[in-house]
């Protein structure tokens, strides 16, 4: 029976989107049980054995070596975010130390940097759980202004980002196109989870995610891998109306596990008009907008 694994998982996943004609392997006229390439089909590709490359999915293998990884990629046509993430996973089957529940702070500069720019720019730093660690008052009033403007300070009661997505009701309404934002917040999940495979709360996060939203659930178990950059948005705002804005992601200096997350939207266009419009209401207004949330 095959074990749990991340890695294996992860492997079984990317043969199955494949087939023979994707990587010029003849099908003889065969019939096949489940979709995708077999593991000895992966194994030829990749120049290993096809007992090594079993034991690998199931769990059963060490770490793979450098030269094995990059093979495995190669033979299953991994984008360069996949590629990291195999190196990430490959990593965890070693011991990694437990991450603790630390409380996860942000510098006195970044602070003053975040309410500089909240007169041009909604901003908000992010953590290693996608919690949200602090925002300016344009980056509320952009995203979550039915939340209070000073959760982020509660470490116990921080608003998450990929909580929000999938279990908020206002969140949900605010994406236009939510499912294609929601594989995104899965996608970038599956990379904060191999990179901090002791991460108790995170594993929580996941566990509470999986439980309640059947959504989530299906997109988890595709292992879609995608890294947070830049990415545009349509959103329905409840107190500007619908604009486009760009997401762009930065990591900070010195805190590698914090990323600085900026909206902005194209100049002279009607969403940079609604965007002012947002700048000016988050500068004056003090408390949250109230609406209803799912509980």
């Amino acid at each position: 029976m095959d074990r749990t694994s991340p890695l294996g998982a992860f492997l079984k996943a990317r043969r199955a989107r494949l087939s023979p004609d994707d990587v010029g392997l003849p099908r003889y006229g065969d019939r096949r049980r489940v979709p995708g390439l077999r593991r000895e089909e992966v194994a030829l590709l990749a120049g290993v054995s096809a007992g090594y490359y079993t034991r690998l999915e199931q769990g059963r293998q060490a770490n793979a070596s450098p030269e094995v990884l990059d093979a495995l990629a190669r033979a299953l046509h991994l984008s360069p975010a996949e590629r990291d993430h195999l190196y990430d996973l490959s990593s965890t089957t070693g011991h990694r130390p437990a991450v603790s529940g630390d409380d996860e702070r942000v510098s006195a500069d970044l602070r003053t940097l975040l309410t500089t720019m909240a007169a041009h720019v909604p901003a908000l730093v992010v953590g290693r759980r996608n919690d949200v660690l602090a925002w300016n008052r344009t980056g509320h009033a952009l995203l979550a202004p039915h939340l209070d403007f000073a959760a982020p300070d509660d470490p116990g009661g921080r608003p998450n980002l990929s909580r929000l997505v999938f279990l908020d009701a206002p969140t949900r309404a605010l994406h236009r196109d939510w499912p294609a934002k929601a594989r995104a917040v899965v996608g970038n999940l599956r990379i904060l989870t191999a990179r901090n495979p002791g991460d108790t709360h995170l594993a929580a996060l996941i566990a509470e995610l999986t439980a309640r939203s059947a959504e989530f659930r299906s997109m988890w178990d595709a292992h879609t891998v995608a890294p947070c950059g830049r990415d545009v948005h349509t959103l329905a705002h409840p107190a500007v109306g619908e604009l486009t804005v760009t997401q762009q992601t930065f990591d900070v200096p010195k805190e590698p596990h914090q990323s600085l997350v900026t909206f902005t939207a194209e100049p002279g266009s009607p969403s940079a008009v609604a965007l002012e419009t947002l700048k000016s209401r988050g500068r004056s207004v003090e408390a949250p907008v109230p609406y209803a949330s799912t509980p």
